[in-house]
């Protein structure tokens, strides 16, 4: 199984972002997961689309933009603009996800849908057949370097048989407590995009942290 790793800048340093991600493009990041937070439907407040825009001028890098704010419709065409390539809603803050999915769509990306750790796959079942992909919270949002919940990996594992037995086609992302054991365990449970923020941000040698998690990953393979 081919594994994506999209480290967060959430954890990067913020007054230097151009150089941060542009040591993720050197160490063999696939993506780039970009986590928008706005004070409401989490506590803490990050970045918003002018800062997505500069980025953009500064790497070809996969822009996976996770929006962790309430009323998303109301944003979306400001992270189109900004050069995002997917655009990540949580199904906790749309009465419309489906009709919000679509939309996101008919700009030409890629839509995806996150569900917190105590929401119940059945709140997105039936858009399961829309979506490029599924973020699985494996801790709550809205700060990083917590603790992996793993109980979330029996949703992870649901998630993956319900996509085999319809014959969907959509990623399952997990975001939350990554390190060199738990990464196992989410791809083992059906997870093949990963995000890592503090593991990767906090090592003192990036490229190396990209590395070991990917290294994890492979002795599955064999």
């Amino acid at each position: 199984m081919f594994i994506k790793l999209a480290p967060s800048i959430l954890s990067a340093d913020f007054s230097d972002l151009k150089n941060e991600v542009k040591k993720l493009e050197k160490s063999g990041a696939d993506l780039v997961h970009i986590d928008v937070m706005d004070g409401c439907f989490v506590e803490n407040i990050t970045i918003g689309a002018p800062v997505i825009k500069s980025l953009r001028k500064n790497t070809n890098l996969f822009f996976d933009v996770h929006l962790m704010v309430i009323n998303p419709e109301k944003h979306i065409e400001k992270f189109i603009e900004s050069g995002a390539d997917n655009i990540t809603v949580h199904a906790e803050t749309t009465y419309h996800l489906d009709a919000l999915l679509n939309r996101i769509k008919s700009f030409g990306k890629k839509a995806s849908v996150a569900i917190n750790p105590a929401t119940p796959i059945c709140l997105i079942e039936n858009v399961l057949g829309v979506v490029d992909m599924v973020l699985v919270m494996t801790v709550n949002p809205g700060w990083g370097g917590q603790k992996f919940i793993h109980y979330t990996l029996e949703k992870i594992r649901n998630l993956s048989e319900l996509r085999t037995k319809k014959g969907y086609d959509f990623e399952i992302e997990v975001d939350g407590g990554i390190n060199e054991q738990t990464v196992i365990e989410c791809v083992k449970a059906g997870a093949n995009v990963i995000v890592a923020g503090s593991y990767v941000f906090e090592n003192e040698d990036i490229e190396r942290a990209i590395k070991k998690l990917k290294e994890s990953v492979e002795k599955l393979n064999k």
